[in-house]
């Protein structure tokens, strides 16, 4: 998935209904891509964040594959493919980062 720009089934992968508090880090090379505090529920089936960690973790390229305009979320790190972003999220930023739970490690904080 995160060499091939796979997508994982809705519903089917271990941190989309995830509420435990941590950092969702990158399952290639380890980066800290986003934190349990900007997930939120968006009713796709994927795991969602408003906002990853940090901008600079993250590299993100247009997507016209499938016949769609998109845009594609990549580890800047190793340049595994995460998911997609999408301009239908929750305030404060307006984003919803659609990403693929096998994409990425949950590490469970305190």
């Amino acid at each position: 998935m995160t060499r091939h720009g796979g997508t994982e089934r809705p519903y089917t992968g271990s941190t989309w209904n995830n509420h435990d508090h941590g950092i969702y880090r990158c399952v290639c090379c380890d980066n800290a891509l986003f934190s349990s505090e900007t997930k939120f529920e968006s009713g796709t089936g994927w795991p969602s964040f408003w906002q990853p960690i940090a901008k600079e973790n993250v590299n993100e390229t247009s997507d016209e594959s499938l016949g769609m305009s998109r845009t594609e979320v990549k580890c800047r790190e190793c340049d595994a493919h995460l998911g997609h972003v999408f301009d239908d999220g929750p305030r404060p930023t307006g984003l919803r980062y659609c990403m693929n739970s096998a994409a990425m490690k949950f590490v469970k904080t305190a």
